[in-house]
C-alpha cells in the first residue's frame, strides 16, 4: 500500500493538484484500503460498490463531497493503476442548488463597528471588500498589496489560480492604520509566531465573535463575507463578468447564484396582489 501512496503521490504532483488536493485524494483512498483492510489495487467493482454505498448511507457525505471522493478513487485507478473505473455507469446524487445567506449592508457595517482590534477589524474589512475566501485571506503576504494599482493580488486561490481583486479605498487606510501598529514582516496577518500566518481557524472565531457582538441572528459564516460582495456589487450595477473575474469562477454559472439573491432584480419584480389591489382602487 505504501509503494501505491507514493506512486499516486507522484501521479498527482505531475499532473499540477495543489497540496490540498493531494492530501485529500490520499487520505480517501487510505480510508478505502482501511476499510476493506486491502489495498486498493486489489478490489473490484463490487467492493467499490459497497463503499460508495457506505460513503452516502454511512457517513452521509453530501452531494459535492462524495463526487469529490469519487474523483480522488478515480484518480487512483485510472492514471495510477491505469485501469478502467469499475463502476463508470453509476450515477452519482445530483447536487442541490442552495442560494447563500447574504449580510445587509447596515449588518456588514455593524461587524465592523463592534469591532475594535484593529487587526481584526482589518481582517474582517479586505474578507469582505475583496471578495476573498478565508484561506486566501490567511495567506495574504504585504507584497500582495498594491494601493497603485489598488489591487489585491490573491496566490494560488481555488484551484492553484492566481487572479486580481479590487482593493478598497477604505479598507486600505485602515490597513495602513493595522501596518503601523503591529508591523507585519511578511504576512500581512501573521499568526502567534511572526515567522507564520494567521489561520483559518482564528479568522473564523474572529467573524463568529464579532457575530455575536452585533446581534446578527442569520445563520452566517467567514464565507457569507465574500458571498455578500458578489451580491452588493450585482446590486450596485456591476456586470456578472467582473463578478465573476475578482471571485475567480471557473464558470459564470457558478456566479449567477447570486442573481438569485440580489435585492436589485428582485425588487424589479412587482407582485400581482399588488396590481390587483391598485385595479381594484
Amino acid at each position: 500500500m505504501e509503494k501505491l501512496r507514493i506512486q499516486m503521490l507522484v501521479d498527482l504532483q505531475l499532473s499540477g493538484a495543489t497540496k490540498s488536493t493531494q492530501k485529500n485524494y490520499l487520505r480517501e483512498v487510505d480510508n478505502l484500503a482501511k476499510y476493506f483492510n486491502r489495498s486498493p489495487a486489489e478490489l473490484g467493482e463490487a467492493e467499490l460498490k459497497e463503499y460508495l454505498l457506505y460513503l452516502i448511507k454511512g457517513r452521509h457525505l453530501s452531494e459535492g463531497t462524495f463526487r469529490f471522493y469519487v474523483a480522488a478513487l478515480k484518480f487512483l485507478y485510472r492514471t495510477t493503476l491505469k485501469r478502467e473505473w469499475p463502476v463508470e455507469k453509476i450515477r452519482h446524487p445530483r447536487e442541490k442548488t442552495k442560494l447563500p445567506i447574504v449580510l445587509d449592508l447596515s449588518e456588514v457595517e455593524s461587524l465592523f463597528a463592534v469591532t475594535k482590534n484593529l487587526k481584526h477589524k482589518a481582517i474582517l474589512m479586505i474578507i469582505y471588500s475583496s471578495g476573498l475566501r478565508v484561506s486566501e485571506a490567511a495567506h495574504l503576504e504585504l507584497t500582495d498589496i498594491d494601493s497603485k494599482r489598488m489591487t489585491v493580488m490573491i496566490r494560488k486561490g481555488k484551484g492553484g489560480k492566481d487572479r486580481y481583486s479590487i482593493l478598497s479605498q477604505t479598507t486600505l487606510e485602515h490597513l495602513r492604520q493595522y501596518w503601523r501598529k503591529y508591523r507585519p514582516a511578511r504576512w500581512l496577518f501573521e499568526g502567534q509566531k511572526k515567522d507564520e500566518h494567521i489561520t483559518t481557524c482564528t479568522i473564523q472565531h474572529v467573524f463568529y465573535a464579532a457575530k455575536k457582538r452585533a446581534g446578527i441572528t442569520k445563520p452566517a459564516s467567514i464565507h457569507t463575507l465574500r458571498h455578500s460582495f458578489a451580491t452588493h456589487l450585482i446590486e450596485a450595477g456591476t456586470s456578472l463578468h467582473h463578478v465573476q473575474l475578482l471571485l475567480g469562477h471557473r464558470s459564470p454559472t457558478t456566479t449567477t447564484v447570486y442573481l438569485h439573491v440580489s435585492r436589485h432584480n428582485l425588487s424589479q419584480v412587482v407582485s400581482p396582489l399588488d396590481k390587483a389591489f391598485k385595479q381594484a382602487l
